[in-house]
């Protein structure tokens, strides 16, 4: 079993409402790491000790290139450890303030990445719900990872009704309270796209109530760099019924996507 005395423990890489990740060898084999801790005193407090087992559980069965690996857990009497994957490029987030935003290749590329990393969740019956550029990070060759399994749910029959997420990013069906289905990942998919080449999300308003009313209109404008393939997409994903959104297959299809992605998987499928 491990214990935190097999790792020398390094600079923090993020803090988070209930601990910190740390950049972590082991000593054994040199191997690195991201060291997420947290305290189960924070954890108790917040009533949220389901939710963690339930996002250690849901992530120790996910394996693909775009999902942040979670090699193992262990704990001690006042902490729980998670053993993760290293990205060592950092948060989407951080490195879209620093751009503005993304051109259309960068961000055609990312979107293909997402959606294959959620064709393979919602195979896995996992719906994410919590998808957002916080939750996004970089590997080392810049592919996406998606992280954060934390709002999570393993759900066989895939419709929920909780509330959770983000304001810019929840779905309308999660504001009006109505079940939801894997569909809540595809509109922030959606979402997503927008900011990447926009620098800001496409609901944003003064206050939460004035968002929430904007997504349930889905009331947007594109700023006038925004090319006409990606406008397409995104219309086509932010539908307000969640059913009419265009399927993660058919993201990955879309014309604008095949045309600037530069996946490894877009070479493999574009026509010679």
């Amino acid at each position: 079993m491990w214990c935190i005395s097999d790792f020398e423990i390094g600079k923090p890489l993020g803090k988070g409402r209930f601990g910190a990740v740390y950049l972590a060898r082991s000593k054994e084999t040199h191997f690195i790491l991201a060291l997420k801790v947290i305290f189960k005193s924070a954890m108790e407090k917040a009533q949220l000790e389901h939710q963690l087992r339930r996002e250690i559980e849901i992530l120790c069965h996910l394996r693909h290139p775009n999902i942040l690996r979670m090699y193992n857990y262990f704990h001690d009497q006042t902490r729980i450890f998670l053993m993760l994957e290293y990205a060592p490029r950092g948060e989407l987030y951080k490195e879209l303030q620093k751009k503005k935003y993304f051109d259309d290749t960068r961000t055609a590329t990312y979107m293909e990445e997402i959606s294959e990393a959620l064709i393979y969740c919602h195979a896995q019956k996992v719906i994410h719900r919590d998808i957002k550029p916080e939750n996004l990070l970089l590997g080392l060759r810049g592919e996406l990872k998606l992280a954060d399994f934390g709002w999570s749910v393993h759900a066989p029959s895939l419709r929920r009704t909780t509330l959770c997420g983000t304001t810019d990013y929840l779905a309308p069906e999660m504001i009006a309270g109505s079940p939801h289905d894997e569909n809540v990942d595809v509109w922030c998919v959606g979402v997503l796209c927008y900011e990447c080449l926009a620098g800001y999300a496409p609901f944003e308003a003064a206050t939460r109530l004035e968002t929430f009313r904007k997504i349930r209109e889905v009331n947007m404008t594109f700023p006038s760099w925004m090319s006409d393939g990606a406008r397409d997409l995104i219309s086509k994903i932010l539908n307000r019924t969640p059913s009419l959104r265009l399927p993660l297959k058919a993201i990955i299809e879309h014309p604008w996507i095949l045309n600037h992605s530069s996946s490894d998987l877009s070479m493999r499928r574009s026509p010679m």
